[in-house]
């Protein structure tokens, strides 16, 4: 099944999915452990950074090779692609599903680039994610104030064709300074404004309930990047120090277990359970 039609189904029932990056193998494992035991289906998100880090096309081939062997059902998605040509390349690298985020750009000249991307995509039958309103990235201030409205969205939309949107409604990249609190009605009357599946970036740190709540509200897609980060490394640094071994293979396992434990319990919470 195509991701755009796994998202549509989904927002009809009012669920969501989890939308995991992974920025190495033992975090890749980890996310895929979790999803295994009820095959519950995952997006794997690689960003630009991650691209960098791992290649591109080594990082397809490894996402490939582990929806393969651990037989879940599960989509490749580029996370905040910046360009047109990044797009491109991940397309031709077989990715399901791309996001350009030209949302700091004015907003004809989104419409103008997320409308290329849409239209390239279609050749490939991939789901195309875009982005509109201010939600802070890493390094970026989370003060500063710019939720999507809801008739902007629907002309967004409308000019695009784009299948899924990522909406500002109170979240932002990295950690919280304090808890964050959702707009639930915007996000609510965004809904009803666009019918399609909208997107809740910054997934991190946001708590379980409110989580729930913003699926009711129609979020579709939930991002989850800096949790998994931070719960990989602060094992691996606990286990660095406190043993003398120097085999990488005992090691990070131990890391990876982590990952799974907290990429089970997002799963569980999207699913609508307590945990």
């Amino acid at each position: 099944m195509k991701l755009q039609d796994r998202l549509t189904e989904l927002h009809k029932q009012k669920r969501a999915i989890l939308a995991a990056n992974f920025y190495n193998l033992e975090t890749l494992q980890g996310i895929m452990q979790a999803a295994k035991p009820e095959n519950n289906n995952i997006i794997l998100q690689l960003s630009e950074s991650s691209l960098k880090y791992m290649g591109l096309e080594m990082a397809a081939k490894m996402a490939y090779q582990a929806i393969k062997d651990f037989e879940v059902d599960a989509w490749i998605h580029l996370d905040h692609g910046a360009t047109v040509e990044l797009v491109q390349r991940c397309l031709d690298a077989g990715f399901h599903s791309v996001m350009i985020d030209a949302s700091e750009k004015p907003f004809e000249e989104n419409v103008r680039i997320t409308s290329e991307v849409v239209k390239r995509a279609q050749k490939y039958g991939a789901n195309v994610e875009a982005e509109l309103g201010y939600v802070a990235k890493l390094n970026q201030s989370q003060g500063k104030k710019g939720f999507t409205q809801p008739a902007e969205a629907k002309r967004f939309v409308d000019a695009t064709g784009v299948n899924a949107l990522a909406v500002a409604v109170g979240t932002a990249h990295g950690f919280y300074k304090e808890e964050p609190k959702l707009e639930l009605e915007l996000l609510q009357e965004i809904n009803q404004t666009v019918n399609i599946p909208l997107v809740l970036h910054g997934g991190s740190g946001v708590p379980d309930i409110s989580l729930q709540r913003a699926i009711k509200c129609g979020i579709t897609k939930i991002n989850l990047a800096t949790e998994t980060k931070n719960t990989f490394m602060k094992q691996l640094k606990y286990e660095l120090n406190n043993t003398d071994e120097i085999d990488l293979r005992i090691v990070f396992p131990k890391a990876t277990a982590k990952v799974v434990e907290l990429i089970r319990n997002k799963i569980k919470i999207i699913n609508g359970e307590l945990v």
